[in-house]
């Protein structure tokens, strides 16, 4: 059985070549012109101290919770750039007491009564890749004890209606056992993270997940038909319907909630049929405006590309998807039922209106895994373990997503881009340069993606690190887009960011119906909101 790294993206032997460290040495080197790059070692389980676990097992539980060490590292952070920079550090002051592996939707329910009645917090875990510290098991002082419910056990299908095109699934299932169990019946649900490999449906839907698809099918809500969630204060449970106008949604409610309710268990989810029909085509820009335009003509146009990101020039270059010199408009067209030429034809059309340039496009069934967009991808995929490998020289490597409506897009993202570039020079002494994708877009705005580097070392990468979180928290709000698009709140984005977004009127509904569904607050404590009768110190204040 493989072995999850504790500190990082990935299994323990999934590790880059050392002609790929070599070049992140070169390239370190050369951006903030250094003589020497040196690599802290990849830690080992026997060399970290973990504090004894403050509970005890229940007897009536004991056969499905764990105190074993590396369960409780695995489950102590996400995989954010500070999750794995304290990992590397061996800084654990706050792990979980135990891990808890429920078999059964009875066992949640007992596990929940148990730690309401001992005032124990529980965090969900699904695959644990949280990028905004929402699996974090840092709580405060304000509670006995915390446990990580670990969902991997509820993983299967339980039906497959395929009049419907539906499914009724376990929220413990992992992405590629999903989609791995669908194709036996031809279908697919289409939702690719770029967590999909380490990330749960329960987890996609607690944290409203955005997948690799940029246009119409972007979020999990899309794909949600009913679901189930267990809280401490009982069942919650929706009804299987294609649309419904009784109320508000109580789906809508629970997609998003992140876990400070309760634990989703399974949910019925609308399928597709597998698509066999693919077009697609890479398209250069030499002004950025024509790009965005191009972009914003296209989404209004009802083609609906399952690919449709805009790279700026350096973004592409950094992604071995071009040479730094034009922007790219990167376009995949995908289909069950019929030929998508004519959507892609269009899509060029408009493009050339722009100035955008392109060669004849490619007909394959894998033409978008080649050229740019199989080099995007390809980097798309590859990114957590570089930047674990950059984080083991103290080098912060780094990202923020937002979304913004259209007459704004271009100044918003100039101006993002412009004062994180500041922000980043004034905390360092170095300056650093801040490259944007656009991962998503809508017929009325779209959600542009930042990447940005910065000089640090291994005993600062940490404060800097929350320093630019916070400055970069505060720069999307204020101008008017989201603290985040598709990477869910957590406690990362709360300071500067959500705490300042969300409607006071809402956070007090919010606060409301958690005091409803957990009572005695001990769902996820300091996710979205602080429990009523607590306040949940945020690390990073």
């Amino acid at each position: 059985m493989r072995i999850r790294k504790f500190w990082g993206w990935g299994f323990e032997d999934e590790l880059l070549s050392e002609d790929e460290e070599k070049n992140i040495d070169k390239r370190i080197a050369s951006t903030f012109n250094l003589d020497s790059i040196e690599r802290l070692p990849i830690p080992k389980v026997n060399d970290i101290d973990l504090h004894t676990p403050k509970i005890k097992k229940p007897k009536s539980l004991e056969a499905i919770f764990s105190g074993d060490k590396l369960e409780r590292l695995n489950h102590a952070y996400g995989k954010s750039f500070p999750d794995s920079a304290r990992s590397i550090l061996g800084l654990f002051p706050n792990p979980p007491d135990l891990v808890a592996f429920p078999t059964s939707e009875g066992d949640i329910y007992n596990i929940l009564d148990w730690a309401s009645s001992n005032d124990i917090a529980v965090i969900p875990y699904g695959g644990g890749s949280s990028v905004c510290g929402g699996v974090e098991t840092y709580v405060g002082g304000g509670y006995k004890g915390v446990i990580s419910l670990d969902m991997k056990n509820l993983d299967s299908i339980i039906d497959i209606d395929k009049d419907s095109r539906t499914a009724l699934i376990q929220g413990g299932i992992l992405g590629p056992d999903l989609e791995s169990k669908l194709k036996e019946h031809d279908l697919t649900m289409r939702h690719y993270p770029q967590s999909f490999e380490f990330s749960t449906l329960g987890g996609w839907i607690a944290t409203r997940s955005g997948g690799h698809y940029a246009t119409l099918y972007t979020h999990i809500d899309d794909f949600v038909e009913s679901l189930k969630m267990i809280t401490p204060s009982g069942l919650y449970e929706t009804r299987r319907l294609p649309g419904s106008g009784a109320g508000p949604s109580p789906d809508r409610f629970a997609i998003g909630s992140e876990g400070i309710m309760g634990i989703i268990t399974e949910a019925s989810m609308r399928l597709q049929d597998r698509p066999t029909f693919r077009s697609s085509c890479t398209v250069e820009f030499d002004d950025y405006k024509n790009g965005l335009s191009a972009l914003r003509h296209i989404s209004q146009a009802g083609l609906f590309p399952a690919n449709c990101r805009l790279l700026d020039s350096n973004e592409a270059l950094f992604n071995g998807a071009g040479d730094g010199s034009k922007h790219l408009l990167i376009l995949a067209f995908e289909s069950s039922d019929h030929d998508k030429t004519f959507a892609l034809d269009r899509a060029l059309e408009i493009s050339k209106d722009f100035q955008g340039n392109f060669e004849k496009p490619k007909q394959s069934s894998d033409a978008h895994r080649s050229g740019s967009s199989g080099n995007w991808r390809n980097s798309f995929i590859k990114a957590p373990y570089l930047r674990e490998s950059f984080t083991r020289r103290g080098i912060i490597q780094d990202t923020f997503e937002t979304a913004i409506t259209w007459e704004k897009s271009f100044d918003f993202i100039e101006e993002i881009k412009d004062r994180t570039g500041k922000a980043i020079l004034e905390i360092t002494g170095k300056p650093s340069l801040v490259t944007c994708r656009i991962t998503h877009s809508y017929p009325d705005g779209l959600a542009p993606y930042f990447t940005f580097g910065a000089y640090a070392n291994p005993e600062t990468m940490i404060d800097i690190w929350k320093e630019i979180k916070l400055a970069t928290n505060e720069i999307c709000v204020s101008k008017g887009g989201t603290v985040t698009h598709h990477h869910a709140v957590g406690r990362d984005h709360r300071p500067h960011g959500y705490d300042n977004q969300i409607p006071e009127l809402f956070n007090k509904v919010l606060v409301s119906a958690k005091s409803s569904l957990d009572p005695k607050g001990i769902m996820n404590p300091g996710v979205l909101i602080d429990p009523a009768d607590k306040t949940i110190k945020n690390w990073m204040s």
